[in-house]
């Protein structure tokens, strides 16, 4: 069973989550600051995947805080923000993925268990969102560098499908899809999957793929 903590200055928030969550996932801890978290003897936080409020207590977003679990364990934000540019700083401070507190249980379940599993989660909405945002400004050189497969990957990244998602659609596998993404991520120079999250949005999608 996937083990997660949560972390939200909100008790009706962190409650909820759990009642929500339980006994699907053991919720080792619900915590309203992330020094609250339990740590193992090496420092880490024995957990797979961190449910993190992205305001936490003032009206800044806790980017510090993404930054730092990001280092040892998956970080989906949890939030009631759509802004895209709430969604982007959240991705780009180290997070694997982005839910709103509008979602429903059985989202919330689909995106813990697509970042334990390496996957960037991004609901198709909040995708939308943030292209639509990105429609206004110019678009990024398209990366001559890529394969058609690889920019048919991006694509479906961009609108956010898990891996196995990308594997069905395109009727490959996934160990596929996933060798494609790591030579995304050489060739466009990507540190994380935050990154690839973000290059997926900017770059424009292969005409009449990804439908």
């Amino acid at each position: 069973m996937l083990r997660i903590v949560i972390i939200d200055d909100h008790p009706v928030a962190r409650h909820g989550l759990r009642a929500m969550l339980e006994p699907s996932f053991d919720v080792v801890a619900s915590v309203a600051e992330a020094k609250s978290l339990p740590r193992t003897t090496t420092g880490r936080v024995p957990a797979h995947v961190a449910l993190v409020d992205l305001y936490l207590a003032d009206d800044r977003p806790a980017l510090d805080v993404i930054a730092d679990l990001s280092v040892d364990l998956p970080v989906l934000v949890v939030s009631a923000s759509r802004s895209p540019a709430d969604v982007l700083a959240a991705m780009q401070a180290g997070a694997s993925g982005y839910e709103t507190k509008h979602a429903a249980a059985e989202a919330y379940a689909a995106a813990i268990e697509a970042v334990a599993g390496g996957d960037i989660y991004l609901s198709s909405q909040l995708a939308d969102l943030i292209q639509a945002a990105m429609d206004h400004h110019p678009p990024a050189p398209e990366p001559a560098q890529l394969s058609i497969r690889e920019r048919e990957v991006l694509s479906y990244i961009a609108r956010g499908f898990t891996h196995q998602q990308v594997a069905t659609r395109m009727k490959i596998s996934q160990s596929t899809v996933n060798t494609y993404i790591a030579r995304i991520r050489s060739k466009l120079g990507l540190g994380n999957k935050a990154q690839l999250a973000l290059a997926a949005l900017r770059y424009p999608p292969v005409p009449g793929r990804a439908g």
